[in-house]
Formats: structure tokens, sequence, C-alpha cells
């Protein structure tokens, strides 16, 4: 009888252990509800912290609260970027904009425009900056255009402004600050 016991016990446990994995690793894909809310700081070249940006999910889409400072005055892109990385100096590693649908980029391009372009922001004289913005064409979540997908994604400002036409980036110029957007 003790085997026994000792053997459904086992069993019993094992099962306990894989279901409690199983719900963690349906809790790492977990859709953020609405009112869910994601940071990400920004750093410039050198590495240096530049500023924040706050992600919540709407039922809508995604809004972007961000505040930047130390950045040269004057109008910058601002866009999504593909990858959830921010390599210095140059901040390539965040990849291409992020574009799910393959679409062209610019509000003015005629196939366009890709779900990371955003309107350019103005640096004040200050080198700050406070904004947000909201897209219909992003999400949290891992359903549609999710900005967590297996790479991840970044926010980045550009040392010029976005022409809204050219391809593939609008003619934006150097990569300026970058934040990784976090879990």
């Amino acid at each position: 009888m003790g085997t026994r016991f000792a053997f459904t016990l086992a069993a019993v446990s094992s099962l306990l252990v894989l279901s409690g994995c199983a719900y963690m690793e349906d809790r790492e894909d977990q859709d953020y509800p609405v009112g869910a809310r994601v940071p990400a700081e920004f750093i410039n070249a050198s590495g240096t912290p530049t500023g924040t940006a706050l992600l919540t999910q709407t039922e809508h889409g995604v809004l972007i609260d961000v505040e930047l400072r130390d950045l040269e005055p004057g109008w910058h892109a601002f866009h999504v970027h593909e990858r959830g990385e921010c390599d210095t100096p140059d901040f390539e590693s965040a990849g291409g904009h992020y574009n799910p649908d393959d679409k062209e980029h610019g509000f003015e391009a005629r196939g366009g425009y890709h779900a990371g372009d955003f309107p350019n922001i103005m640096i004040t004289d200050s080198g700050a900056a406070r904004f947000q913005v909201f897209s219909k064409h992003l999400s949290l979540n891992e359903r549609d255009n999710p900005l967590f997908d297996s790479d991840g994604s970044a926010l980045v400002v550009h040392s010029g402004q976005d022409n809204y036409r050219s391809q593939p980036s609008g003619n934006a110029g150097e990569r300026v600050a970058c934040a990784v957007i976090g879990r």
C-alpha cells in the first residue's frame, strides 16, 4: 500500500509541476489587456539616457507617451523600428521601420504607410520634447501587428525630419536616440 501511495503521489506531483510550467509558458504569450502599460528608455549614441516612453494598450491600438531631453533642437523623424535592439553608436541593430503589412514608407506614399510611421516631432531650443502619438496599426499583444514578436521592437528618433515619401525611410537621417520596447 505504501509503494502504491508513493507512486500516486509522484505522478500527481509531476502533473502539477508540468501544468505549472505550461501555465508559465501561457503567461509569457498572454495578451496585454486594455490599459496595460509598457515602459521604454531612450539612449543616445554614447549610451546615455535621454528620455522615456510609456506605451499603453487601448481598445483600438497603442498610445505612446514620450519625454525626450538633450537632443538637437528642430524637427526630427520618430518611428517604431522592427527589432528590439539599440546597439550604440548608430542603432542600426534596430533594423528598418516596423512594417508587418509590407507597405511603402510615408504618409504621402501611394502604397503607404508603415505601421511604424509617425508624424515628425519638434525638439525645443532646450533640447526637450514631450508628446503623445497613437497608432491603430500597433498592438502590445501577440495577434495583430505585435510589437512583441520574436525579435521585439524599438522606438527611434532620427537626426532630420521625415519627408513622408522617400523610400524606404523618408530621408530622415541618422538615428540619434533609441529605446527598446520592454516587456
